[in-house]
């Protein structure tokens, strides 16, 4: 098995291809390791010393070390558990641990416009952020401001504050002009 890595805007974290299915839908963020208790393979990556946080798309999985580790001591390990994980048929996720979908649902008098953010978020931002080992999900739409959630190589990124007032913001401005503001939500 050959695990691919690339980096990401963010440099506390990195992104691994292992060449199979992460997730078959959605995505799973595991900030902390108390998080990862629905996933076998996040619980071994939080093993390694120096990690901080896992996140899983689709064919990648995202991990984030500690300001005070080096990539030289925390990415051999983390390359060793991933194959670990993969070669001995372990489930990513067990039980009821699904991955998330993304989308907070929204009813009443804004939901059209809701819906065009989604269809916006699904196919022009979801994807981009995908490639830099993230994901950004809708949180709400209250009086022109979207509330967005960063995960992954996102959350964190010195570039963060960037992508989602410059790209993200101007994005949805200009599609939908009822969107006046975009803003960052915690988990």
């Amino acid at each position: 098995m050959f695990i691919q890595t690339e980096s990401t805007p963010n440099p506390a974290t990195l992104k691994f291809l292992p060449g199979l299915t992460v997730l078959e839908t959605g995505t799973a963020d595991f900030p902390t390791a108390e998080a990862a208790g629905v996933s076998p393979l996040a619980r071994r990556i939080f093993a390694v010393p120096g990690v901080s946080g896992v996140f899983f798309g689709s064919d990648f999985v995202t991990v984030t070390k500690t300001d005070l580790d080096s990539w030289d001591h925390v990415k051999p390990a983390v390359l060793g558990a991933i194959m670990e994980h993969f070669q001995s048929g372990a489930p990513v996720m067990e039980g009821d641990g699904q991955a998330a979908g993304g989308h907070a649902d929204h009813s009443g008098p804004d939901a059209a416009i809701v819906s065009q953010i989604k269809e916006l978020l699904d196919t022009r931002v979801r994807p981009a952020v995908a490639q830099d080992g993230g994901d950004i999900t809708f949180h709400g739409f209250d009086r022109g401001v979207v509330y967005l959630h960063m995960q992954g190589a996102c959350a964190g990124c010195p570039s963060s504050t960037l992508t989602l007032k410059m790209g993200i913001e101007n994005l949805l401005r200009h599609y939908i002009p009822e969107v006046t503001e975009v803003r960052a939500v915690a988990p």
